[in-house]
């Protein structure tokens, strides 16, 4: 099935179309009747914009309605269709990053949540994604994604004093990294998902203070709870700026360096884009790497990793979406336990999340092939 035009959640001067096929007017003509036609296309533009946004947050609100499909047996705390994507994620953790099929494996997840969106809750719109750097250079509670009005995806949690404690990464004979905590830290307090609650997890939920908070009972089970989120401007600035995006598309030559860059390189200090923009989101899940989908900005943070993984793939299409610089790692977290490389023919396969559709990397590895027919914009 093909998916339409993926378009970003951004501020509406940055837009391109005023509604399906309809181009905004880039000057005013002095022509009073042309002039008049124009206003009435930016009103509609800004009409549409809000209708799109409010039909994608009440898609998530219907799938969180819904009945999981996941088995109790298997997953015990995954009570809604929504939680199947969580349940999904957090059982294949440690085979989907600092792995060959990182990629891979979250662009075709990230594609089926809008499969799901579209047919199991009439979603006619396409799927977000969030630009980093906008956010970045407007400071994360004046970006439309997180402003917490009714368009956005909810805003910041409430505020908790964590003067003096810092999010500490590392260890295991890594060095440690010091981050900062943001201006909230509760539970959010605005917006389409402010009555929500995160059902499963945590597993490996990082808190302020140098600690690490795991559900007693595994990650699987029901432990309900509201969405927490602590936005932190300085992570966004310092990791997933303008900058860091661009660096990481023009920089690395090998598909290696290029989604170990995105990744952050162990020991390094740098958390990448990736780990910038999880934990410029902060709070729980946010930032757990095992149930960061419970949290719907999820989507749109991955959505900007394809992108930026669409971009270095074109920039040499020949050897990096099917030739010699198309896949490498193994199917283990930095090959722990060791085990076999991930090519072409390596399965995917995202369980009770999807549609019971099993591809390979092969099939996922262009947005206009296998299941794919997408482009950004």
């Amino acid at each position: 099935m093909k998916t339409a035009l993926i378009l970003a959640f951004v501020a509406l001067s940055a837009s391109t179309n005023a509604g399906p096929g309809e181009k905004l007017p880039t000057s005013a003509s002095p022509d009073i009747r042309v002039a008049q036609a124009q206003l009435k296309t930016l009103v509609s533009h800004a009409a549409y914009i809000v209708k799109e946004r409010i039909a994608y947050t009440n898609a998530v609100l219907c799938l969180q309605k819904k009945t999981a499909r996941s088995p109790a047996s298997w997953a015990p705390g995954a009570k809604s269709r929504y939680d199947d994507w969580v349940a999904t994620h957090i059982d294949q953790t440690l085979q989907i990053h600092y792995t060959g099929n990182f990629l891979g494996w979250h662009r075709y997840f990230i594609w089926e949540y809008e499969q799901a969106l579209r047919n199991e809750c009439g979603y006619k719109g396409t799927q977000p994604y969030l630009n980093w750097g906008l956010s970045a250079a407007s400071g994360m509670e004046a970006s439309p994604v997180w402003d917490g009005s009714k368009t956005s995806m909810s805003g910041n949690g409430a505020f908790i004093n964590q003067s003096g404690l810092d999010v500490v990464l590392g260890g295991n004979g890594l060095p440690e990294i010091y981050l900062p905590t943001g201006t909230g830290g509760g539970c959010i307090t605005s917006g389409p998902f402010v009555n929500m609650t995160v059902n499963l997890g945590p597993a490996a939920l990082t808190l302020p203070g140098n600690i690490t908070e795991v559900n007693p009972n595994g990650p699987l089970s029901y432990n309900p709870r509201c969405l927490k989120r602590d936005l932190t401007d300085e992570l966004n600035q310092r990791f997933a700026n303008f900058s860091a995006i661009i660096d990481n598309i023009l920089a690395p030559k090998t598909v290696y360096n290029f989604q170990m860059q995105m990744q952050g390189i162990p020991g390094s200090g740098n958390i990448g884009v990736h780990g910038g923009g999880h934990y410029s989101m902060g709070g729980d899940p946010g930032r757990d790497v095992f149930v960061s989908p419970g949290d719907p900005a999820f989507y749109l943070h991955h959505g900007m990793i394809d992108l930026v993984w669409t971009a270095w793939q074109m920039l040499d299409p020949e050897n990096r979406i099917y030739g010699k610089n198309a896949i490498a790692g193994t199917n283990t977290f930095l090959n722990q336990p060791p085990s076999e490389n991930t090519t072409l023919n390596t399965g995917i396969s995202i369980g009770w999340a999807g549609r019971g559709i099993n591809v390979t990397m092969r099939d996922v590895m262009s947005t206009v092939g296998g299941p794919f027919c997408y482009v950004y914009a």
